[in-house]
């Protein structure tokens, strides 16, 4: 049974912080299902609003359906995936501690790399092959179309939201070779540090948007690599809160954040979110979203600000809401933890089948968005449990 930390546990010293001498930080866990879950309502949002590209789509595009859609998707993009590459860096340290840099890597081979084979090679053609809307009745034959035209039309690896399964392979990799080249026998110590300070993140916040505007400059948003299928104008972020996360293990700094800045940080995250309003209309967004995307306007420079203030926001006031309300687990929140990395890796097909299922349903854009939530979520989580009881899947998933 896990031990369960909470805010009445005095921060452990340096010499008791090591991966294999702390308790389990069941919070740090049901942040995952959270982002899981939300990544599972993005996706759906984008069936529903039509904004973005999936598999199949049927949103209208009312002026409600549209602003209410785009404001999900674009607060959402902010921030959620920054900080599910923070915490997932934040696990990286202990394992590699752990397992030192061969086991360490065939690890993450085998749990990342096989999911994102197989995802690529197989599931993502099937379903595009099995798309009706997509060939109109003139579907060619599979051997025609697989290899050769898919892998013409399609990213090469890390298609649909495999993205993120190989970029944190990617990173996962970066940080091993890095481990060997700088400490190649040697367990790197954690050691207590007081949390950064408000002025120090808020400069953190300034020089992340600055980075991601130059970046912009040459990569717009809407860019993506399409080999790797990587949209590298939000990669300043997510290397910055990788690194972050690696940082923030070694610190101990999920259990030194002080009350006072989370609550800050997340006030702060909050009124982002709802300066979005005023940024877009005086930018003038209204006739197109093309001075915020990148290059020398003043709207991409605020743009990425915006961005990455409501991300520093949303990442400390996040972390710091789920330590103080949610570091305990029942039998259902452990089901959604042990089933969430399952989840993620199924929501495409499931959501797809889910949306294709309820295309004869007539109902306001939002609403049936909604429907399809309370659908899709049970049904990611159990049949990811199903999938799980299969032989040999417990080494992968």
């Amino acid at each position: 049974m896990e031990k369960q930390m909470t805010l009445d546990t005095p921060v452990p010293a340096a010499a008791d912080v090591q991966p294999k001498a702390i308790s389990r930080l069941l919070f740090i866990d049901n942040m995952r299902v959270m982002l899981t879950i939300q990544v599972v309502l993005f996706h759906l949002m984008i069936v529903y609003a039509g904004t973005g590209s999936w598999y199949y789509t049927e949103g209208r595009q009312d002026a409600i359906t549209g602003a209410l859609g785009a404001w999900f998707l674009v607060v959402n993009q902010a921030y959620f995936m920054g900080l599910f590459l923070l915490i997932s860096a934040y696990l990286v340290p202990g394992s590699y501690d752990r397992k030192g840099a061969g086991r360490f890597l065939k690890d993450r081979l085998i749990r990342l790399g096989i999911p994102l084979a197989l995802y690529s090679w197989v599931i993502r053609p099937a379903l595009i092959y099995a798309d009706p809307v997509k060939w109109q009745g003139a579907r060619p034959p599979l051997l025609d179309y697989f290899p050769a035209q898919y892998l013409r039309d399609e990213p090469l690896i890390g298609a649909g939201p495999l993205w993120f399964i190989e970029t944190l392979l990617i990173f996962s990799a970066i940080y091993a070779l890095w481990r060997l080249a700088t400490r190649p026998r040697e367990t790197v110590p954690t050691v207590d540090t007081h949390f950064p300070g408000n002025g120090s993140i808020a400069l953190f916040a300034l020089l992340l948007g600055l980075a991601g505007f130059v970046v912009r400059l040459w990569l717009p948003l809407g860019y993506n690599f399409k080999p790797l299928n990587l949209q590298f104008p939000f990669f300043a972020q997510y290397i910055a809160l990788f690194i972050v996360g690696l940082i923030t293990y070694r610190r101990n700094w999920l259990l030194g954040l002080p009350e006072t800045t989370g609550r800050l940080w997340l006030a702060i995250g909050v009124v982002m979110i709802f300066l979005f309003w005023p940024l877009v209309i005086a930018g003038g967004m209204d006739k197109g979203p093309e001075n915020f995307v990148g290059g020398w306007r003043w709207q991409a420079l605020a743009y990425a600000l915006w961005e990455a203030y409501l991300c520093l926001g949303m990442c400390i006031g996040l972390v710091y809401a789920f330590r103080r309300y949610a570091n305990r687990q029942g039998r259902l929140s452990g089901f959604l933890v042990r089933n969430a990395y399952t989840a993620y890796l199924i929501h495409g097909v499931m959501i797809t089948a889910v949306a294709y299922a309820l295309r004869s349903v007539t109902l306001y854009p939002l609403l049936k968005w909604g429907l399809a939530s309370l659908a899709a979520v049970p049904l990611c989580f159990g049949l990811s449990h199903l999938i799980r009881k299969l032989p040999y899947t417990d080494r992968v998933l």
